[in-house]
């Protein structure tokens, strides 16, 4: 069994959230062969030195299912970018690109966090390339922690109130974004997470029948997890 889990949004203000994820992590992702967290794990990360709560107890929490011989894969999204190589050597993740492409039931499938997708958003990409700069990282991890953790805070609530101003289309993902990178990846399944629009959309692509996959966030649907056979079990 193969799942796949994003947008959990994990922050201490969120107890409720984090001991669904712990009861997940102790019960069925124990079953599975791997498990994919595509993005969005925390509410904010502002360095592998953080380890306030509920950081600590994920990482340990992680760390014992990994060490069970689940493998756990991680793709970092617009909340959490800076999870770095620290975080996965304490947890045992292994870390993803912002695209990856698996093999899964016979299909090819693309992953991804889903915030690219949203290409009519130019502001938030531009933000996006800004901010995925080694430059710009290294001068926000120079800041000390307490600096940090207040400016995450404040960005939360700044970023809140600008999406009430977004229109709708501008918050979803753009078609022809999806079936240009389908595309180039040569996939016929995506699974992205991100939009917190869970549904499964068909769609023909170059003659082929093909399917995109958004999954829940766990604030709405609490635990919700997608789940495929691993037919190498």
């Amino acid at each position: 069994m193969i799942l796949f889990i994003s947008d959990l949004h994990l922050s201490f203000d969120k107890p409720k959230i984090t001991r669904h994820f712990v009861h997940f992590l102790r019960t069925k992702a124990r079953q599975a062969s791997a498990v994919y967290i595509l993005g969005d794990l925390f509410d904010a990360w502002v360095g592998d030195d953080d380890f306030t709560a509920p950081n600590a107890q994920i990482r340990r929490e992680l760390k014992q299912l990994t060490d069970s011989g689940v493998a756990v894969y991680l793709q970092r999204g617009n909340r959490d970018f800076l999870i770095g190589e620290r975080f996965a050597r304490g947890t045992g993740v292994i870390l993803l690109d912002d695209y990856a492409v698996i093999e899964l039931e016979g299909e090819q499938t693309l992953l991804t966090h889903g915030d690219l997708l949203c290409s009519d958003d130019v502001a938030y990409q531009a933000f996006r390339a800004k901010s995925r700069s080694f430059q710009w990282q290294q001068n926000v991890l120079s800041k000390p922690l307490w600096l940090r953790l207040c400016a995450a805070r404040w960005y939360r609530i700044r970023s809140f109130f600008h999406k009430q101003k977004k229109s709708d289309y501008i918050m979803d993902v753009n078609q022809t974004t999806v079936e240009m990178l389908m595309q180039q990846h040569e996939c016929t399944r995506l699974i992205h997470g991100h939009t917190h629009r869970p549904a499964k959309h068909e769609f023909m692509l170059n003659g082929k029948k093909v399917a995109r996959f958004v999954l829940p966030d766990w604030r709405n649907d609490g635990g919700a997890v997608l789940s495929f056979e691993d037919k190498n079990e």
